[in-house]
């Protein structure tokens, strides 16, 4: 049996294999890529250049742009604040404070908050930033 041996060039190109390969990075960069979803208040957080990643804690105040204090995703008055923390510090042993305040909120106010949780026997406090784009 003779094969036809043909040394042309091909004259179609087959795309479902480049089609197999894009659609493969695409899965893979959603699947590598971060995605942090914020529950509860939504702030607009200041930028650092070198951010890094907080570890997660069940002590979270949020302070959002009017002033307004969240602490657990529910909103208390600056005077409650203390005594809010040191009822939750008591049934948790995580001793770092996540302060997630907006960045159109004031330094007094962020002041404030920390007044009352070293009021309430805290000593450790993370400012959350966001990752600045360069």
């Amino acid at each position: 049996m003779k094969f036809k041996m043909s040394n042309e060039p091909l004259s179609i190109f087959a795309y479902s294999s480049l089609t197999d390969i894009v659609m493969l990075l695409l899965i893979f960069f959603l699947l590598t890529s971060q995605f942090v979803i914020q529950t509860g208040v939504k702030v607009k957080l200041p930028g650092s250049k070198t951010n890094e990643q907080s570890v997660p804690s069940k002590l979270v105040v949020t302070i959002a742009p009017g002033g307004t204090v969240f602490v657990l995703n529910e909103e208390i008055g600056m005077n409650q604040l203390t005594a809010k923390l040191e009822s939750i510090k008591k049934n948790i042993t995580d001793e770092n404070l996540i302060i997630n305040a907006d960045k159109t909120v004031t330094i007094d106010i962020i002041i404030k908050v920390i007044d009352a949780a070293k009021s309430a026997g805290i000593d450790k406090f993370t400012l959350q930033t966001e990752r600045e784009m360069l």
